[in-house]
């Protein structure tokens, strides 16, 4: 059936079409296994970052704290709703037809996958964006990005994301049941016109260009710490500097590693209209590879921190035998700090300032 014709029926239009042989208890193993780790990882992530919000009420830490709150909560319901969908589904034996007659359940499930796929993504851009502005405006960071402006922009990105997901609805273009009959999606078999087209490269395109701007970013965020330190020449500012950057290198990571090979899969459909080369397997396969992303968000960003890189440190001290570098003054607000050396560093006269006043005082 022509899905921009008769769109309370547009989503059957695949399953009379050749669909991808998928093992169903593979692929149930993947769904509950990805359900249960992302909930599990957010939820412990979520309660961190309530504590960490009980026991920090500083200013400069308090916007960082809400976008990374918006994050694991988005992630959180994002594996919950789309997981249970999915377990529903194959539980059906992905019987479309006898429990989706009107189209509503695969219409939300889209929508779904939309939504809690590019706000991730925009959120994550929003931190970064967060982080440079901190560290290299720190009084305008300061005066400026109030709790009020953070949920202002927390609020603007998910009403943003749910008019992305919402567009093809409004447009009386249905979402698809996809060649696996697992999930649905943008129509991305027989693509037809422009419009279907155009859904797949805006959401490329988008998901493109959040991972453009966190890179950018958070690659300013890197030289701008790099350039403090050695411009300090402090040993015990190092601390926070490489906990920084270990942070911006796995942030940067994950999200290329992740979401790259889902947003080049679908643009490639996109421009070729449906013609590509990719298989069932291969979409599926960058679908997991996305999925993984809101599972690995919450390490990367919340609890990837001193306890975890001390341990690590001490584990690969202990095998080689060799000192890397001392964590003994690692300080906990690694963002104050950074903020703080910054602010210093662009005030007149920062360089007597510095070698006056050791930076380990500085978290105090």
């Amino acid at each position: 059936m022509n899905g921009s014709k008769s769109p309370g029926l547009a989503g059957f239009g695949v399953l009379k079409n050749t669909t991808c042989p998928t093992e169903k208890k593979i692929s149930v193993f993947f769904s509950i296994i990805f359900m249960t780790v992302g909930i599990l990882s957010n939820s412990l992530a979520i309660v961190i970052l309530l504590k960490a919000y009980q026991r920090f009420r500083q200013k400069s830490k308090a916007s960082f704290l809400l976008l990374a709150s918006g994050l694991v909560v988005t992630d959180l319901f994002g594996h919950l709703i789309n997981g249970a969908i999915a377990v529903f589904v194959y539980a059906s034996d992905k019987d479309w037809i006898r429990f989706n007659q009107s189209n509503i359940l695969c219409s939300v499930f889209g929508i779904c996958m939309v939504f809690f796929g590019l706000c991730p993504l925009f959120l994550g851009s929003v931190m970064a964006v967060e982080r440079c502005i901190g560290v290299t405006k720190p009084i305008f960071h300061s005066t400026k990005m109030t709790s009020r402006h953070v949920k202002m922009m927390l609020t603007m990105v998910c009403l943003f994301a749910v008019l992305i997901a919402l567009l093809p609805i409004l447009r009386f273009r249905a979402y698809q049941i996809q060649a696996s009959r697992t999930w649905c999606f943008y129509r991305t078999e027989h693509v037809e016109d422009w419009e279907d087209r155009f859904y797949l490269l805006l959401f490329s395109c988008l998901g493109f260009l959040a991972l453009a701007i966190s890179f950018l970013c958070n690659a300013v965020t890197g030289i701008t710490l790099l350039r403090v330190k050695f411009k300090s020449q402090q040993r015990q500012g190092r601390s926070h500097h490489f906990e920084m950057i270990i942070q911006l290198l796995a942030i940067m990571c994950v999200s290329c590693i992740c979401w790259s090979p889902f947003l080049v899969t679908m643009a490639s459909i996109g421009i070729n209209e449906g013609r590509s080369k990719e298989t069932c397997e291969t979409i599926l396969f960058a679908l997991r590879m996305a999925t993984w992303n809101q599972i690995l968000d919450p390490w990367v960003y919340i609890l990837l921190r001193k306890a975890v890189l001390k341990n690590l440190y001490k584990i690969t001290s202990g095998c080689c035998g060799v000192h890397v570098i001392n964590l003994h003054m690692w300080e906990l607000s690694s963002i104050k700090n950074s903020l703080k050396v910054a602010a210093i560093s662009e005030s007149p006269g920062s360089s007597k300032q510095i070698h006056l006043q050791p930076l380990s005082s500085m978290g105090q």
